[in-house]
């Protein structure tokens, strides 16, 4: 199995051999903290789940809410209450007023939606003008993508898998689409909603296959090999003009 705590040690490995290499998540955290500092700023966590990115920016200077179709997931999420407010809703229908949040975030929510244009335009419709969409999603181009991909077809075997390779609970593993997780495909996706894109970064990281050092010098190998628009994660920023 594949803990976080060992793929951490991976990844700290990889800082020494590439020094400024940042993984993604870090990336996706560092492109929200830039837009945190207007006063009465509020945030929106698009598919919450039990946490994520919003326990580490939680500072009370900025009001949050998260919404999540999973309400278990709402009712043992991590932060209590009084920092977030949550309520129960899909990103396709998101039941909030028009123009209500500066700054919507979303993190490995994309590979689950079944309309990922109508859940686009969504959130363009509940952001205000000025507002940003930060999401980090996994490249549907990556290898390890591609497999999940054909674990999805086989149902419940995936349910099974992941947890085991990855040590997550399988209550939290959820059935996958892929239709919004390219730089192509995001593109034409928030173009179409009428946002405009600011960046959108691909990021390698070989430790998602970091199960032993043999591995984990294989897949830094392919990772080599690998153009940088298939590298295994996706950061990327849009703006509401």
């Amino acid at each position: 199995m594949l803990s976080l705590n060992k793929q951490n040690v991976y990844r700290n490995q990889l800082r020494a051999w590439r020094p400024g290499w940042r993984p993604a998540t870090e990336v996706y955290k560092a492109s929200i903290c830039q837009y945190l500092l207007r006063p009465g700023l509020w945030l929106l966590d698009a598919g919450c789940g039990r946490g994520g990115v919003v326990e580490q920016i939680n500072t009370g200077e900025f009001q949050m809410m998260g919404v999540d179709p999973d309400a278990l997931s709402l009712v043992e999420h991590r932060l209590p209450a009084g920092a977030m407010l949550r309520a129960a809703g899909f990103l396709d229908q998101l039941p909030f007023r028009s123009a209500s949040f500066d700054l919507v975030i979303s993190s490995w929510v994309l590979e689950h939606l079944p309309r990922p244009a109508a859940a686009f335009a969504e959130v363009a419709r509940v952001l205000r003008p000025g507002g940003h969409f930060i999401t980090l999603a996994p490249n549907g181009w990556h290898p390890v993508t591609l497999f999940n991909r054909l674990l999805a077809r086989a149902g419940s075997f995936q349910a099974q898998l992941v947890p085991r390779l990855y040590g997550r609970a399988e209550e939290d593993t959820f059935p996958v689409c892929y239709r919004a997780n390219s730089v192509r495909r995001l593109r034409q996706l928030a173009t179409a909603a009428g946002l405009t894109p600011v960046s959108i970064q691909t990021i390698s990281d070989p430790t998602y296959l970091a199960f032993n050092q043999s591995l984990f010098a294989f897949s830094r190998a392919m990772d080599r090999l690998l153009p940088a628009v298939a590298w295994v994660h996706i950061v990327a920023d849009f703006a509401r003009p």
